[in-house]
């Protein structure tokens, strides 16, 4: 049993070993040549303007997230539609198609939370 863990020691040495001596071997080999031009933020290849301190309205990311979200439900329901077939032939289609009713629900109750709570509008309005 003890056998078991020196591999997984082992290998988890190596790794860290390998890692280390990529990073070591990259600072060895690439200039340095540190300028301020260099140093500064990139914005798109505009110069940078302003502070990095502003606020930032975090739609855009829920909104990504949300698009993500419902990507990966795709993902997961294509699989279960190209075997769908099988699945009746052998007389699970029944249960089957019970559990994709089931996925998308809670999905769809998902999509109906964020929609009431207005995370799906690109100007949201304040309430006065």
């Amino acid at each position: 049993m003890l056998f078991d863990f020196a591999n997984v020691l082992v290998f988890l040495v190596l790794g860290l070993a390998f890692v280390g001596v990529n990073l070591f071997m990259g600072r060895l080999l690439r200039p340095s040549n540190p300028q301020p031009r260099k140093l500064s933020t990139y914005e798109c290849g505009e110069p940078a303007s302003g502070s990095a301190w502003v606020n930032f309205n975090i739609r855009f990311y829920i909104i990504a997230l949300i698009f993500i979200i419902f990507e990966v439900e795709i993902a997961f329901v294509f699989p279960v539609a190209t075997t769908f077939r099988r699945w009746i032939e052998s007389g699970q289609g029944l249960f089957a198609f019970v559990e994709i009713l089931i996925f998308v629900g809670i999905l769809l109750l998902g999509l109906i939370y964020a929609w009431a709570k207005g995370d799906l509008e690109w100007v949201k309005k304040v309430k006065a």
